[in-house]
């Protein structure tokens, strides 16, 4: 076998590969051998079906298996020891001359290689990036106690309407003397939130509702005519609503008001486990501290987004391989087609930028992603959920369990071992370059990221 390569501009390479009928000879006969012990034709017993029989009806077949084994073999053997940095697949030279698999050998099999441009991404001391560290004010504070209350309240029975209180009630459809319209719509403990009522006049009827009050309202002025809340309130179809403009009596059963729990042991206990947290200030403090360790995550994105910047430009403009590149994209994208690929493919060849440079800060900071850097990944993506619905002293064991259950997607995995590598490389960074600190609120940040 003779390999041949050939990169003259750096980064468009040729690749050819002759294999020899002694590169492939042996292996194809010794298959033929087995499949001759398996063989069973008409008029011969189980082995003993001539050779000449067996490569008749398998010979090319297994001889073109193994010429495309070697092929595969041995083009990524000659890429790992040449240590060539290939992007994409090989994709076959557009001179590549057809190959009578069917005949001996010599066979010849040129590919084109797309190589990565040559290039330094190195960071030292010397460089300085901006980090922002967002501050944890009172108001922050008070927001999030505000929603562990909310969280961690109830609904309870007032005797007044008040705020977003929800009335409970009998609704009835009027006639135009102010009678229950016999046959009309009735619907038993509908409910009415006056504070989302749009006409002004009908939402002030609701003013000082008491159990046991009859309010009479007109439904489609209430909601401005809006047919599926409409629906809603009365529990019909929107059919029975699309000309629906009679007033209705509402006979107030009872008025549910949402109570925030109290800031108390209770709550505590709740939110941070039974006993770690005491008192309000502690709460306060507990609540802070889970939040800067939070916004740290939020600091160190931007960070990763403020050294890729400062990256391109200080690498520069790359040669790519485009055309080559090009092809290999339209091969992966056959259904969605040439448009698709020329659409995005100046935005691919910026992500591939990126990534060529990542993947040599990665291998200059010298850290290993370990199975349990992507599982951490995971079990912190769990908690994350769990939180958003108030949950935030989630069991260990529930959270491993999920987090097993995540990995087992592939998609999933590939997502968290992309994060894990990014947590690992700004946490290198950070103590190679030098940080530019600058305090923001958490307002001044969230207005840094959408612009």
């Amino acid at each position: 076998m003779n390999i041949q390569f050939e990169c003259n501009d750096k980064v468009n390479g040729v690749m050819t590969i002759t294999i020899e009928t002694a590169d492939y000879k042996e292996q194809v006969e010794k298959k033929l051998k087995d499949y001759r012990k398996k063989a069973q034709m008409p008029g011969f017993r189980p082995g003993m079906v001539p050779m000449s029989l067996i490569k008749k009806q398998y010979g090319t077949a297994v001889k073109v298996d193994e010429v495309n084994r070697l092929l595969g073999e041995k083009l990524y053997e000659y890429v790992h020891e040449n240590k060539i940095q290939m992007l994409g697949e090989p994709l076959p030279n557009e001179a590549q001359q057809p190959q009578d698999l069917a005949g001996d050998g010599p066979f010849t099999f040129v590919f084109d290689i797309a190589v990565a441009p040559d290039f330094n991404a190195e960071l030292t001391a010397d460089d300085t990036i901006d980090y922002y560290e967002i501050e944890v004010d009172d108001k922050m504070v008070d927001d999030q106690v505000k929603m562990f209350q909310n969280q961690a309240g109830q609904f309870v029975e007032a005797q007044e309407w008040s705020g977003n209180d929800t009335l409970i009630g009998d609704l009835r459809q009027l006639d135009a003397e102010g009678n229950t319209l016999e046959g009309g719509i009735e619907t038993a403990s509908g409910s009415v939130m006056p504070s989302y009522v749009k006409d002004e006049d009908e939402k002030k009827k609701f003013d000082g509702a008491k159990p046991g009050d009859i309010i009479i309202f007109n439904p489609k002025k209430a909601y401005a005519g809006k047919e599926s809340e409409l629906a809603g309130l009365l529990k019909v179809d929107k059919e029975q609503v699309k000309d629906l403009d009679s007033d209705f009596s509402f006979q107030i059963t009872s008025i549910r008001h949402f109570q925030p729990h109290a800031i108390d042991q209770e709550l505590f206990d709740r939110f941070y486990g039974e006993g770690t947290v005491k008192d309000e200030e502690g709460f306060r403090k507990a609540i802070a501290a889970g939040m800067k360790g939070q916004l740290v995550s939020s600091s160190d994105y931007r960070f990763l987004q403020d050294l890729r910047t400062y990256m391109e430009q200080k690498v520069g403009e790359l040669t790519m391989p485009e055309a080559l590149l090009k092809r290999f994209m339209i091969n992966k994208n056959k259904e969605k087609g040439t448009e698709f690929v020329e659409k995005n493919f100046e935005g691919s060849i910026k992500e591939l930028k990126w990534h060529l440079i990542k993947e040599r800060l990665v291998a200059a900071a010298g850290f290993k992603i370990e199975d349990d850097d992507v599982k951490q990944v995971a079990r912190t993506d769990i908690r994350q959920q769990f939180a958003q619905y108030g949950m935030s002293d989630v069991p260990d064991d529930m959270v491993e369990n999920y987090a097993e259950q995540q990995m087992k997607k592939k998609e999933n995995v590939e997502l968290y071992v992309e994060r894990a590598i990014d947590i690992k490389l700004v946490q290198a960074l950070k103590k190679i370059v030098k940080l530019n600190v600058k305090q923001v609120s958490l307002d001044e940040f969230n207005k840094m990221m959408q612009a």
